[in-house]
């Protein structure tokens, strides 16, 4: 079972100090995909960073303009191109003059990807490009790092806070829910890999976009990556059973999920079955899709 965390305390707008070097604004934007709302991170003082401004709603951006009164806000980190993470960035940067570092994302691949109900920044174009991780960003008393993790969708980017040994996770890994892989931007493949990759960082504590941070990370990273595991042995059994369809896997997968993200379930299936098409354990009639049917190869 995976040990989630849930509780968390704010008021929309508010800025709260969560850690020697971390504010957070939280968005009112509550929903089955964004839990409590889009988690907005300002870390330092003086001159600052804004890690995923959010959403492209006004209040917002007057929220994080007044947490940031006084001060000069000079990087603007984007994990990624959902709709309740990276829209805020135009109108951030117009108001602070801020750069915006992200990894662009390959429009036609994630236009294929199911649309969830934050929806995608299909126009996002940071100013630059951050892919494949490594790069560094500091400021008085602090130093980011970014961490590559593509699997939530391809461009999905992590940042290091060493001064805390913290990691702003992004979607990548929430302490409310399990992440959405949804292909073809999606790849459980890479998701699996990246999962890997922060475990072995040894980070003392997680700041997902979304919910409270998680504080026990290496057991609740094992148990994220157990629970896919045991999601793979119960498609393949499903398979193994006759039940080659997703359509007919996911009511009985995700019996306790939301009816909501069911959609989205069936797209982390379709992550699954694709990754085991490529490791030669499950086969189908031409590429993987939706509406294959499966058996054991």
């Amino acid at each position: 079972m995976i040990p989630y965390v849930r509780e968390i305390e704010f008021e929309y707008g508010a800025c709260d100090q969560v850690s020697p070097l971390i504010r957070r604004v939280v968005a009112n934007n509550p929903g089955p995909f964004t839990y409590k709302g889009t988690g907005t991170y300002i870390v330092g003082r003086g001159q600052v960073a804004v890690i995923d401004p959010g959403p492209d709603m006004d209040d917002h951006l007057a929220a994080i303009l007044k947490a940031v009164e006084g001060e000069t806000v000079t990087h603007i980190l984007i994990t990624h191109h959902h709709s309740d993470h990276s829209p805020l960035a135009g109108p951030l940067k117009a108001a602070t003059g801020a750069t915006v570092y992200g990894c662009p994302v390959e429009v036609p691949k994630a236009q294929d990807s199911v649309i969830t109900e934050a929806g995608a920044d299909f126009g996002f174009a940071p100013d630059v490009n951050v892919c494949g991780g490594g790069q560094i960003f500091t400021g008085p008393g602090w130093t980011l790092e970014a961490l590559a993790t593509p699997g939530h969708t391809s461009n999905h980017i992590c940042f290091a806070l060493k001064e805390e040994n913290a990691l702003f996770s992004g979607d990548h890994i929430m302490g409310w829910s399990t992440t959405v892989v949804s292909p073809p931007d999606g790849d459980m493949t890479a998701y699996m890999r990246s999962l890997d990759l922060v475990q072995s960082k040894g980070y003392d504590i997680l700041w997902p976009t979304h919910g409270p941070p998680v504080t026990r990370v290496e057991p609740f990273i094992r148990a994220y990556i157990d629970h896919r595991r045991a999601r793979e042995a119960q498609v393949l059994k499903a398979v193994s059973e006759g039940h080659g369809r997703i359509k007919e896997m996911v009511p009985v997968l995700y019996a306790e999920v939301d009816p909501r993200l069911h959609p989205a379930a069936a797209r982390s299936v379709l992550g699954h079955m694709i990754d085991l098409t490529k490791r030669g354990i499950v086969t189908t009639d031409g590429a993987p899709t939706l509406d294959s049917e499966y058996r054991l190869a």
